[in-house]
């Protein structure tokens, strides 16, 4: 089953320029398939209704909207407990880029070279930057999948935000951990570099991450900001 969704629109969304989000849900039966699904389409529903003109207040408001969403889907509905997702989400204008994050799923910028902007909030992200854990242990330990905060976790959510100012050439790469778990950024950055097509790099970045076992479902966005082209697979 895949329990990953994603939302691209290089149009204008509400008052934001444009907007990506993806998800990756968790869960039993259906929940996790639901919880990122239903997350996903409550963020936009709210963007395309607030009147706000900050992008960090718009997102924030959406997300927290989607976590009062989905905590009250699962108090419901008894096969929906205890559900719940990741979410990234970006919007860009004018070489300025916000970035909102809750989760381990992430976003990169490729430029000169790969540049993970998002933070992990999972347990064994947590007890690297602690320094009581090696990043390369971190990348095969076996609760690397646990989280720390995401949405329908709690009444309450904090939420990652992030401005960055893009560079000439710089592409946006948004990926769940079904990638990140089965490439390293080197060889990630590598493939990304050697395609100046969108759709050809977001294809051989699947294909590559299945043919190292493909363990998880493998979602990945890849934007180039400058042109607006958007591809997802």
């Amino acid at each position: 089953m895949n329990q990953d969704y994603v939302y691209t629109s290089e149009a204008p969304v509400g008052n934001l320029p444009n907007l990506c989000i993806l998800a990756d849900g968790m869960g039993g039966h259906n929940a996790g398939d639901y919880a990122s699904r239903y997350t996903v389409e409550t963020i936009v529903k709210s963007v395309q209704d607030n009147q706000q003109t900050s992008p960090i207040g718009i997102l924030r408001t959406a997300i927290q909207k989607a976590n009062q969403a989905v905590l009250e889907k699962a108090g419901m509905d008894i096969d929906l407990e205890g559900m719940g997702t990741t979410v990234v989400a970006v919007t860009w204008a004018n070489g300025e880029l916000c970035v909102a994050n809750v989760g381990d799923s992430r976003l990169y910028i490729a430029g000169q070279y790969l540049e993970q902007i998002t933070k992990d909030h999972s347990y064994v992200q947590e007890m690297v930057r602690r320094g009581k854990m090696r990043p390369e242990v971190a990348r095969v330990h076996p609760d690397r999948n646990i989280i720390t905060r995401a949405v329908g976790g709690g009444p309450e959510i904090e939420i990652d935000f992030f401005e960055v100012e893009l560079k000439e050439n710089d592409r946006i790469l948004m990926c769940s951990d079904g990638l990140t778990d089965m490439l390293e950024d080197g060889e990630i950055f590598d493939i990304i570099e050697s395609f100046q097509d969108t759709k050809d790099a977001v294809e051989e970045l699947v294909t590559a991450a299945n043919e190292y076992g493909g363990n998880d479902n493998i979602t990945v966005i890849l934007t180039d900001p400058f042109s607006g082209e958007v591809k997802q697979c």
